[in-house]
């Protein structure tokens, strides 16, 4: 077969195969030549996920009749010259513009400030139009209609429209991430109206405008600098977790990249330091000479390669560990907030002591049955608050404070509760310290599971639904699955663009931090929300409600609650564990016991 000279648009469209794979790669290169061009205010427009259009507009130096030919040729840039050793910019490479236009409708319209008029230029599947001039403002309009529509294959390989325009949405906030001094509006009619107004040289401030305002009081900041490369950004508190890795962003020398050895050094700084399952929130910005990293790995320009790959991770660990040791031991704002609506008192409590001090008659709250042994003031007085109990009907009810003379316990009967977290219980020949909340979530957990295999799970109703602010995008995914979530006992309704009501919850677990909750449900769909859908997933997701539902650390549990849980957790298969592998209790036999104090 003899060997031919493929044709312009052939190779256009090859190469659109690799550099525009999806709407948001599309939306990618486009923000980045607006960037290139020194932009301050940029607008995207889309409809139909992208697919339908994708228009961004800019306020940049805009391009003449000349340029604005070439734009569109391949291989035709203004941003490198004779080497790729030193790139300072986003784009360089040539084939945005003439990739897109071999696929869909693509139409310029730029106008450079010192003209007093514009021209326009149009591809239509690779062909190009004649240049017309055009009224515009100074800058640049690039608008892209029916992506794909000169290669159908590609359309049966893109997500929903919602999907896609997740997608395009995740993208900008990279962008708005990495660039905070421009202001970015995203709009349509598939999206409700997202604006990140320019902060300036606060950076903060623009994360916090991204990942939310929490992050701001939960972020440490990162400075540190190893032979000629120099790391900055911050990194969230270890208590400040999510649950997938979407929240952390990487930059290098400006570029928003998706590097798999940036994402480990980022996995292994905070190893041990959170649980198995969540993951840390951090925003690094790698600043180093252009010739020790290559950005020309692949044609979306997400990969790098370091020249040095050890020096940079070393540089990350050390810097993130550096600052959690200084400063990472604090609890997160979010835990003190998830507390407090945890704990709040369920009724107004006399503040003035009884005379002739407390009464087992006249308690300040509730009855108060004195029991043998566990009658220590500070747990009687805990009592005072309505709380969840440990008594979860019919997972379990209470057993006597003691067990009876003859029968056999092999977790024993509980002495004590220490720092209103650990259950101590004194078996036949030693003692074990049980991880109440840990234990107690692993029994919800089972319940639970029983109940998925046979019936719907029963709901309470709640008095005055529960309203959870969260991004449009996690309602999306929670509302796919509400059907699913509602045979869990958990019924979810769309408040607005950007709220989920919480109506109904599931009456096992009592008094649900429904915000929480809400907020990882809705982090644990993005991670798996793929084609084999939430069915495969629903012990995971009981798992998680199992989590919120049960008792929590820092509940001081009475004598016979705690009993209860003992006996419980004999029954129950599997209770040696928590949901995430951790130990529920741990076991000392006598003789441990006394090897260490030097009797044996």
């Amino acid at each position: 077969m003899a060997i031919r000279q493929l044709s312009e648009t052939l190779i256009n469209q090859i190469a659109a195969g690799e550099v525009i794979e999806r709407p948001a790669s599309a939306a990618k290169e486009l923000i980045e030549n607006a960037l290139d061009a020194g932009a301050t205010r940029i607008e995207i427009a889309t409809a139909g996920g992208g697919k339908a259009l994708l228009r961004v507009s800019d306020n940049g130096s805009g391009m003449d009749a000349t340029d604005l030919e070439l734009a569109v040729r391949r291989h035709c840039t203004s941003k490198i010259s004779e080497t790729l050793e030193d790139i300072r910019t986003l784009g360089f490479r040539g084939e945005a513009l003439p990739s897109i236009g071999s696929v869909a409708r693509l139409s310029i319209a730029s106008r450079r400030r010192d003209s007093t008029g514009g021209h326009e230029i149009a591809v239509t599947g690779g062909k190009i139009a004649h240049m017309r001039p055009a009224a515009a403002n100074p800058g640049t309009i690039v608008e892209v209609r029916d992506l794909f529509f000169a290669t159908p294959a590609r359309l049966k390989f893109l997500k929903t429209e919602k999907a896609e325009a997740g997608a395009i949405t995740e993208i900008v906030k990279r962008m708005a991430i990495a660039f905070p001094a421009v202001r970015f509006v995203l709009s349509g009619s598939d999206r409700t109206t997202l604006e990140f107004p320019a902060t300036g040289d606060d950076h903060l401030a623009r994360m916090a405008q991204v990942l939310g305002k929490e992050f701001r009081d939960n972020a440490i900041a990162l400075d540190a600098v190893r032979e000629e490369i120099s790391l900055t950004g911050f990194a969230g508190v270890p208590t400040f977790n999510r649950g997938n890795s979407a929240h952390q962003y990487a930059f290098v020398n400006g570029r928003p990249v998706q590097d798999k050895l940036i994402l480990s050094a980022i996995r292994g700084a905070y190893a041990e330091t959170i649980p198995s399952g969540r993951y840390p929130v951090a925003v690094l910005s790698i600043t180093l000479d252009p010739a020790l990293v290559d950005v020309n790995v692949h044609p979306a320009k997400s990969d790098v390669r370091f020249r040095d790959p050890g020096l940079v991770r070393g540089l990350i660990v050390g810097a993130i560990r550096e600052a959690l040791a200084r400063d990472g031991s604090r609890a997160a704002t979010t835990g003190a907030s998830d507390m407090l609506r945890s704990f709040r008192p369920g009724f107004q409590p006399n503040t003035q002591r009884p005379q002739g001090g407390w009464s087992a008659e006249t308690p300040p709250s509730r009855p108060f049955q004195p029991t043998t042994d566990f009658g220590e003031r500070p747990q009687a007085s805990f009592d005072g608050l309505s709380m969840p109990t440990a008594r979860a009907e019919p997972q379990f009810s209470p057993q006597p404070a003691a067990p009876e003379p003859n029968a056999r316990y092999p977790l024993g009967a509980a002495r004590a509760q220490i720092h209103a977290n650990y259950i101590v219980a004194q078996t036949e020949d030693g003692l074990v310290i049980v991880d109440q909340h840990a234990a107690h979530e692993r029994l919800v957990f089972e319940a639970m599971r029983k109940a998925l295999h046979s019936k719907r799970l029963a709901s309470q109703v709640l008095l005055i639904p529960e309203i959870i602010d969260i991004p449009e995008e996690d309602c999306d995914r929670l509302m796919r699955h509400a059907a699913e979530l509602s045979e869990l006992g958990l019924a979810i309704e769309r408040f607005g663009p950007g709220a989920i009501a919480v109506r109904e919850t599931p009456a096992m677990l009592g008094e649900v931090d429904a915000h929480g909750l809400i907020r990882q449900l809705a982090d644990e769909i993005a991670e798996w929300d793929t084609a084999s859908g939430l069915s495969a997933k629903l012990e995971y997701v009981a798992a998680t409600m199992a989590c919120h539902g049960s008792v929590r650390s820092g509940r001081r549990l009475r004598p016979e609650e705690m009993n209860a849980l003992l006996r419980e957790m004999e029954v129950t298969p599997g209770s040696g564990q928590c949901n995430h592998g951790r130990p529920t209790y741990i076991e000392l036999k006598l003789s441990d016991i006394e090897r260490l104090f030097g009797r044996s």
